[in-house]
């Protein structure tokens, strides 16, 4: 067991709410944060630039922003121009998987995580997936998270050696009005967080897209303003 002076972890942050609370409850459980946030040839870079935020935020020892263009091979709407999905309802959220998902990415982005961490030495990784107001994604289910912890363990050097690796999912089974009253808790500043999937010019959100309405539900149940709101609001 290391001391816990001595904790350090890799957190993907993406710039949203979920990952930036993951890394806030990271940091409350005492690790030191390097954080890694992927520059994936995504619509816009509003979410880089939250993730930026985040992490100056957080006090992080180290944040890199790592460039993998996965809008070289496209697939998702947010990698190519295929149109982000608007003004969907509740039901047609949580069903199905839609235009958004992209091929393979937290698989590509856990990846690069690990090769990383085991750099570092560092053996846990947090990761702010949920599997229960999502947008269908197969890559956030914790049957996922299960088998590619195991996939960690026996394709590193430090696995087979037997200084084994740790994935952390503390929001996989949160609501995401949970998940806002636990970063309200730790006394996240949420409205340094981004979720639009296609913000305007000036990266003003569309308040349209599935994030936008899961961001909107997740806030309005748990009865507290959206920080960001009130500052677009001045």
């Amino acid at each position: 067991m290391r001391a816990a002076s001595q904790k350090k972890a890799v957190v993907l942050s993406s710039g949203g709410i979920d990952s930036s609370v993951a890394m806030a409850i990271a940091k409350d459980k005492g690790y030191s944060i390097y954080s890694i946030t992927f520059d994936y040839g995504q619509r816009h870079s509003c979410e880089i630039e939250a993730a930026r935020r985040v992490a100056e935020s957080l006090k992080v020892k180290k944040h890199l922003v790592f460039p993998v263009n996965l809008r070289s091979f496209g697939g998702s709407a947010l990698t190519s121009d295929k149109a982000v999905p608007k003004g969907r309802s509740t039901e047609e959220i949580f069903y199905g998987i839609p235009e958004t998902y992209v091929p393979a990415r937290n698989t590509i982005f856990l990846s690069i995580a690990l090769g990383w961490a085991e750099t570092l030495g560092i053996r846990d990784i947090f990761i702010g997936v949920t599997a229960v107001d999502y947008s269908g994604y197969p890559d956030c289910r914790p049957e996922y998270i299960s088998a590619f912890e195991i996939l960690m363990n026996l394709a590193t050097k430090a696995g087979v050696e037997g200084d084994e690796f740790k994935i952390h999912a503390p929001l996989l089974n949160l609501h995401k009005a949970e998940i806002v009253h636990e970063g309200t808790r730790l006394g996240m500043d949420l409205g340094l967080t981004h979720s639009c999937y296609d913000p305007g010019e000036n990266g003003r959100p569309c308040g349209l897209c599935d994030s936008c309405l899961l961001r909107q539900k997740g806030f309005m149940e748990a009865g507290i303003k959206d920080p960001a709101e009130t500052a677009r609001e001045i």
